[in-house]
């Protein structure tokens, strides 16, 4: 992999959290899936073309975007491991999330997780998470992590390196019927 794409894909993953940041409107201490499928961003297929490279690309991109918010990162690992969550055990805690014992390597858990778990400084593994927002490179399937109602988000790229991107935010379940109302200015 050249430094020029390496570059490329940190800047697309910045920008990526960026704008997802900034439509989400999410709080400090909130938690924020990535899935990554490293294969699908080098153009190889998902599962098959592992990229540690990659991964740690978008880890340089995405990770210091979120620290700088105060926003938890949360690793989708991929099938092969249940597509379980590398997050800071801090995190976990927070959340009352129980951890279990397994770690993630490029080809069992994918780059993308065993970057994050190499990169954060006290990682543990969880089984399901529940979301506050999130991006999903290279159809690594997300929504099963994200909070009941995901608000699909189109940002102003669809890509990060060959992978397509799918973003989403949450938002409260709406409740109450026809005679409801949601706002306080309603």
């Amino acid at each position: 992999m050249t430094e020029e794409f390496k570059k490329q894909i940190e800047m697309q993953a910045r920008q990526a959290v960026t704008e997802l940041l900034a439509e989400a409107k999410l709080k400090k201490g909130d938690v924020f899936v990535v899935g990554c499928s490293s294969s699908e961003i080098v153009g190889g297929h998902i599962g098959k073309d592992s990229s540690l490279e990659a991964a740690q690309a978008v880890y340089a991109g995405i990770a210091p975007v979120l620290a700088e918010n105060g926003i938890w990162l949360a690793a989708q690992c991929c099938e092969h491991l249940n597509r379980a969550i590398i997050i800071e055990r801090e995190a976990a805690e927070k959340y009352g999330w129980e951890e279990v014992c397994v770690v993630p390597r490029p080809h069992a858990g994918g780059s993308w997780a065993t970057t994050c778990w190499k990169k954060f400084r006290e990682p543990v593994a969880v089984e399901e998470i529940r979301a506050h927002a999130g991006i999903d490179i290279g159809g690594t399937l997300i929504g099963m992590h994200l909070k009941r109602v995901a608000v699909p988000v189109r940002l102003s790229l669809s890509k990060i390196g060959v992978a397509n991107i799918l973003c989403a935010r949450t938002r409260p379940k709406l409740i109450g019927g026809e005679r409801a109302k949601y706002t306080e200015e309603d």
